[in-house]
């Protein structure tokens, strides 16, 4: 029987996610899908039988009978979706990132204090089982110290100049792409995981492609290489198909790390590596249920990923027993769990990124672009 009832605003590649892992929950009753693009939040609805499709999403947002609002359009029309649902007292977990400002994400994290709101920012990534095994490995002392973190998240599906998608159009995007699409997915996941902040920055970004080929109809995200060179117009690029960054993190800790969406070959590839005094880890997306652990005196360690063999604080996060891949789609499924758990009870943990620490990266992010823009390194903030 169903407990919440819920939206999703926003029918594409992740509006689909949300609302698969949300049937897969079993409590929430998805009451609609909205998309400008009437159609598309058709097809959506119609596939997983939900009995309601609309093109406004100020329908959805001002029906009394809708706990919660998903957020999951173009970045430029997340603050004002999600302020508007927050006005209406909704609950809302809107995508990544949070606003296309920090001075927009402020207002969000302010405004759902305001009204004590539930509000969760979709840094998803974080719920792979053994993500969380590292954290609970790091804040036991078993790396000793953190003394390097370093990485990438590299991607393919923009090598071409015929490939295309809404994030690379700076209207719908905002000012940066690579840097804040996948960057901030790595900047989180490294300061959730090791417990230390980046305190400074010093980034660099390319635009590799000064022209794209803009298809002449809509597509689907990932789906532009399935195009003909007939259906496409030339347009100018702003925003980056790569980023680097050296960082500081906590007092002593270094790093870097690089962002990209043209290496010819890499899918989906998130690399985090992790150094300390006594040991280090190393955890790939593209291969999400191992983890490789350093030593220095004896032999290196590959664990596969096994509830049983877990620390306690991360198995929660492991919902198959060993030997049972979980992956991409298993990561929404835990975030919302616990959000919606907290719209349940008022003293459930807020074991899920909020909004401020969607404000956070985009701090972050707007220090890497003012270090990019000044050949300086740049200090984020400290509270």
């Amino acid at each position: 029987m169903s407990t919440y009832t819920s939206a999703v605003i926003g029918a594409g590649f992740i509006g689909h996610a949300h609302v698969e892992a949300l049937r897969r929950l079993g409590s929430v009753d998805i009451r609609a899908i909205a998309d400008a693009q009437l159609p598309a939040a058709q097809k959506l609805a119609q596939e997983f039988g939900i009995g309601r499709a609309v093109a406004d999403y100020t329908e959805v947002i001002n029906d009394p009978a809708i706990q919660v609002v998903h957020v999951c359009t173009p970045n430029a029309l997340h603050f004002p979706i999600a302020e508007a649902a927050l006005k209406a007292g909704k609950h809302v977990l809107c995508e990544k990132p949070l606003a296309i400002s920090a001075a927009e994400a402020q207002k969000l994290v302010a405004l759902a204090a305001e009204k004590k709101l539930r509000n969760a920012t979709c840094h998803n990534l974080r719920y792979y089982p053994l993500v969380q095994q590292m954290r609970r490995m790091c804040a036991a002392g078993e790396l000793g110290e953190i003394l390097v973190v370093q990485g990438t998240y590299s991607q393919d599906w923009l090598l071409y100049d015929t490939d295309w998608n809404w994030r690379i159009d700076q209207k719908a995007n905002g000012a940066s792409r690579t840097l804040a699409d996948i960057g901030s997915h790595w900047c989180d996941m490294t300061e959730h995981v090791t417990g230390l902040r980046i305190q400074s920055v010093c980034a660099e970004v390319q635009t590799f492609h000064k022209n794209r080929k803009r298809p002449k109809g809509e597509i689907e995200t990932f789906s532009g290489k399935m195009l003909k060179p007939e259906d496409y117009e030339l347009v100018p690029i702003t925003t980056e198909d790569f980023g680097s960054c050296l960082f500081h993190l906590g007092e002593r800790a270094r790093g870097a790390f690089t962002v990209s969406q043209v290496s010819a070959g890499r899918k989906n590839q998130l690399r985090i590596e992790i150094y300390g005094t006594l040991g280090s880890v190393t955890w790939d997306q593209e291969r999400p249920n191992q983890l490789w652990i350093g030593n220095r005196n004896t032999n290196n360690q590959e664990l596969l990923k096994d509830p049983s063999l877990l620390k306690p604080e991360a198995r929660a996060f492991a919902d198959y027993p060993g030997g049972h891949a979980e992956g991409y789609p298993d990561t929404f499924k835990q975030l919302f769990r616990r959000f919606y758990a907290s719209v349940g009870s008022a003293s459930a943990p807020l074991e899920y990124p909020q909004f401020s620490d969607g404000l956070r990266q985009l701090q972050i992010l707007e220090a890497e672009l003012e270090s990019n823009t000044t050949r300086k390194w740049v200090d984020t903030p400290k509270a």
